[in-house]
Protein backbone atom coordinates (compact mmCIF):
# COMPACT_ATOMS: atom_id res chain seq x y z
CA UNK A 1 0.00 0.00 0.00
CA UNK A 2 2.80 2.43 1.05
CA UNK A 3 4.94 1.26 -2.02
CA UNK A 4 1.74 2.47 -4.52
CA UNK A 5 2.55 6.36 -3.29
CA UNK A 6 6.20 6.10 -4.34
CA UNK A 7 5.67 5.97 -8.45
CA UNK A 8 8.60 4.99 -9.47
CA UNK A 9 12.53 6.47 -8.91
CA UNK A 10 13.15 9.31 -11.81
CA UNK A 11 15.94 8.42 -14.09
CA UNK A 12 17.29 11.80 -15.81
CA UNK A 13 20.94 12.97 -16.46
CA UNK A 14 20.40 15.25 -13.68
CA UNK A 15 19.21 12.66 -11.17
CA UNK A 16 21.86 10.34 -11.96
CA UNK A 17 23.79 13.35 -11.33
CA UNK A 18 23.01 14.34 -8.20
CA UNK A 19 23.14 10.48 -7.00
CA UNK A 20 26.87 11.66 -6.46
CA UNK A 21 26.04 13.56 -3.53
CA UNK A 22 23.45 11.47 -1.88
CA UNK A 23 20.36 12.83 -3.38
CA UNK A 24 17.72 10.67 -4.91
CA UNK A 25 14.46 11.64 -6.98
CA UNK A 26 11.43 9.66 -7.16
CA UNK A 27 8.05 10.93 -8.46
CA UNK A 28 5.39 10.47 -6.31
CA UNK A 29 1.68 10.89 -5.09
CA UNK A 30 0.47 14.63 -5.53
CA UNK A 31 -1.59 14.47 -2.07
CA UNK A 32 1.86 13.77 -0.34
CA UNK A 33 3.66 16.51 2.15
CA UNK A 34 6.85 16.57 2.49
CA UNK A 35 6.48 15.06 6.00
CA UNK A 36 5.07 12.26 4.60
CA UNK A 37 7.68 11.69 2.35
CA UNK A 38 10.09 12.25 4.94
CA UNK A 39 9.07 9.07 6.84
CA UNK A 40 7.70 7.22 3.82
CA UNK A 41 11.42 7.07 2.40
CA UNK A 42 12.99 6.37 5.89
CA UNK A 43 10.53 3.32 6.50
CA UNK A 44 10.88 2.20 2.59
CA UNK A 45 14.18 2.18 2.80
CA UNK A 46 15.76 2.57 5.61
CA UNK A 47 17.74 5.19 5.98
CA UNK A 48 17.98 8.72 7.33
CA UNK A 49 16.70 11.62 5.28
CA UNK A 50 17.96 15.22 5.77
CA UNK A 51 16.06 17.08 3.23
CA UNK A 52 13.43 17.45 0.89
CA UNK A 53 12.39 18.99 -2.01
CA UNK A 54 9.40 19.17 -4.06
CA UNK A 55 7.95 20.34 -6.98
CA UNK A 56 5.06 19.63 -9.43
CA UNK A 57 6.07 19.58 -13.19
CA UNK A 58 4.02 21.21 -16.01
CA UNK A 59 1.07 18.80 -17.27
CA UNK A 60 1.86 17.66 -21.03
CA UNK A 61 -0.67 17.76 -23.28
CA UNK A 62 -1.53 14.84 -25.73
CA UNK A 63 -3.92 14.50 -28.65
CA UNK A 64 -5.56 11.03 -29.27
CA UNK A 65 -7.49 11.97 -32.71
CA UNK A 66 -10.05 14.51 -32.58
CA UNK A 67 -9.17 14.40 -28.64
CA UNK A 68 -7.19 16.95 -26.55
CA UNK A 69 -6.34 15.88 -23.37
CA UNK A 70 -3.50 15.74 -20.87
CA UNK A 71 -1.38 13.27 -19.18
CA UNK A 72 -1.87 12.67 -15.00
CA UNK A 73 -0.14 15.52 -12.94
CA UNK A 74 2.44 14.15 -10.99
CA UNK A 75 5.14 15.48 -7.58
CA UNK A 76 8.92 14.92 -8.50
CA UNK A 77 10.71 14.86 -4.85
CA UNK A 78 14.37 15.43 -4.40
CA UNK A 79 16.09 13.76 -1.29
CA UNK A 80 18.99 14.20 0.24
CA UNK A 81 19.93 11.13 2.78
CA UNK A 82 22.26 11.09 5.75
CA UNK A 83 26.13 10.94 4.04
CA UNK A 84 27.34 7.16 4.01
CA UNK A 85 24.31 5.76 3.01
CA UNK A 86 22.81 4.56 -0.13
CA UNK A 87 19.43 3.35 -1.87
CA UNK A 88 19.98 1.40 -4.59
CA UNK A 89 17.58 2.42 -7.52
CA UNK A 90 19.04 0.91 -10.48
CA UNK A 91 19.65 -2.66 -10.31
CA UNK A 92 22.84 -4.39 -9.52
CA UNK A 93 25.27 -4.66 -12.38
CA UNK A 94 24.08 -1.94 -13.98
CA UNK A 95 26.02 1.55 -14.67
CA UNK A 96 27.86 3.58 -17.05
CA UNK A 97 31.85 1.34 -16.80
CA UNK A 98 29.87 -1.82 -17.91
Amino acid sequence: MMIDLVKYPALTEKSVRLMDTNQYTFDVDVRLTKPQIRGLIEHLFQVQVTSVNTHRPPRRRRRLGYTLGNKASYKRVIVTIKRGQSIQVLPAGTGAAA
